[in-house]
């Protein structure tokens, strides 16, 4: 139901129909990049504020469940797609599409050009993700409770996103807070970290978009005890179990068997502030992710955008993915790799594979979502 609100849901929903198509691009002239870690799924919404630890924002790739060591190529065109339905359902002209998909390919070369170090000026933010930023630096706890969890009482909600557990999912938990690892993950206050311990409070089965349909995902509600200067100190830890990815890795990449720790890896040299806030684990022998949830991590809420807009944020957020790539990479392959990128032809500003691989999948991707929505009314009629 959520993927046939709109063609671009139904993007950000279907990673596996892009990633099959990304497989074939040989045929396609897309270029091949270093071996580093990707996103994966590199779609507007997995792009937004981060906090860390030290309450540090920065707009960064927020989301790797399906991160790999691959072609940086599938980022750049995933992103592009992305970029592309926005446009679309903001009904802008084709033009303008074109324009997206120039400024995004001009932020992504700036960024890896200039390699990860960034003195705030390299790429000015939009006015609207300016005021998403600024959004996310007034957040507090009490915010993030009262959005996530309804309220700011110590406890979760049962009733829509959060079901009961079982017992033995209860003592898993519980024997899981427990280990030192997960003790380090949680933000502790220096004057306490020696003595305190990490006490679940309240935990749900914690249902949250098509991620949490068939796997394990859960909330768990933990207090810092004692409390740092008598305050209390809650936090909000995610627990999501981690599949198996879809984006198309490197043959001969090395990477960790286990899903989670594929997971972290990967988060830690795409995103570092992430990868910290990142714990690999087992849970009722399911491979797990742990993340500490923060006030500051949000996700841009554009909006109809209109023309000038819209180029600005796809220039803006290609500077972040290349930023992300490029911290990555060591001078000569940052060298390589943008000749390789501007080696191919042009189409106005915008090299020839990346403009016809746009095309094509937009065209694949609104077919497809037309036939979603025309099973989807005969099975609701149904």
């Amino acid at each position: 139901m959520k993927m046939a609100k709109c063609v671009q849901a139904f993007v950000r929903g279907s990673p596996e129909r892009f990633s099959e198509w990304f497989d074939t691009a040989a045929n396609r002239n897309v270029p091949v990049g270093p071996q580093i870690w990707i996103c994966g799924d590199c779609h507007v919404g997995n792009i937004g504020p981060l906090g860390d630890a030290s309450q540090h924002v920065s707009v960064e790739v927020r989301d790797v469940d399906q991160t790999v060591i691959g072609n940086p190529s599938h980022d750049v065109l995933r992103l592009a797609l992305s970029l592309a339905m926005a446009a679309r359902e903001s009904d802008l002209p084709g033009v303008t599409t074109a324009r997206i998909v120039e400024q995004l390919i001009s932020g992504y070369v700036a960024a890896v050009s200039r390699g990860h170090r960034d003195d705030g000026t390299a790429a000015r933010k939009p006015e609207s993700i300016q005021f998403g930023f600024k959004r996310a630096l007034r957040r507090t706890w009490k915010d993030l409770f009262e959005e996530r969890l309804e309220d700011t009482s110590p406890t979760i909600p049962r009733g829509v996103h959060f079901w009961p557990l079982l017992q033995e999912e209860k003592s898993a938990i519980e024997t899981l807070f427990a280990t030192e690892d997960v003790r380090k993950l949680v933000a502790l206050p220096p004057e306490c970290a020696e003595v305190a311990r990490v006490r679940v409070v309240d935990a749900a089965f914690w249902r949250k978009g098509c991620s949490s349909l068939g796997r394990l995902r859960m909330a768990v509600l933990v207090r810092i005890d004692p409390p740092p200067k008598g305050k209390e100190k809650l936090s909000l830890i995610d627990i999501k179990e981690a599949a198996k990815p879809c984006a198309p890795r490197y043959e001969l990449a090395q990477m960790p068997r286990s899903n989670a720790e594929r997971v972290v890896r990967g988060a830690t040299s795409i995103t570092p502030p992430l990868g910290a806030r990142m714990l690999a684990a087992r849970l009722l022998d399911h491979s797990v992710v742990l993340r500490e949830v923060l006030p500051q991590d949000l996700k841009f809420d554009f909006g109809r955008l209109s023309q000038d807009e819209a180029r600005k944020i796809a220039h803006y957020l290609g500077f972040i993915v290349g930023r992300a790539h490029a911290r990555q990479m060591g001078d000569s392959e940052r060298e390589a790799w943008c000749r390789e990128l501007g080696r191919h032809p042009k189409s106005i500003d915008v090299p020839s594979w990346l403009w016809t691989s746009v095309v094509e999948l937009a065209a694949l991707h609104e077919a497809a979502y037309l036939e979603h929505c025309r099973r989807y009314a005969l099975e609701s009629r149904g």
